[in-house]
């Protein structure tokens, strides 16, 4: 992508890491980072504020966790309330 004539995204990092996470939920929050384009402590806060959201879970297998996205939850702003993190999963998936 071209920096300099695509500054911003459709979508907001939050999605970003929801959508790296559920390709694979084994990702390290270094890889998750390296995908997304921001910094592990971001991605970092990022997941924590999706866990305590519960559209994300955690699970610790040995050293590493496994991450599991909620896809029955409601997309959180009004105007798309009406849609799940499913249906924008789909979408991006497609």
């Amino acid at each position: 992508m071209n920096e300099d004539k695509h500054s911003w995204t459709f979508l907001s990092n939050y999605s970003h890491v929801l959508i790296c996470l559920s390709r694979d939920k084994h990702m390290t929050m270094r890889e998750v980072a390296k995908h997304v384009g921001i910094t592990e402590r971001a991605v970092q806060r990022i997941v924590r504020e999706l866990i305590e959201a519960d559209t994300l879970t955690a699970e610790k297998q040995g050293r590493r966790n496994v991450y599991h996205v909620r896809r029955d939850m409601p997309l959180r702003h009004p105007l798309e309330s009406h849609r799940t993190v499913g249906d924008l999963l789909k979408a991006v998936e497609a």
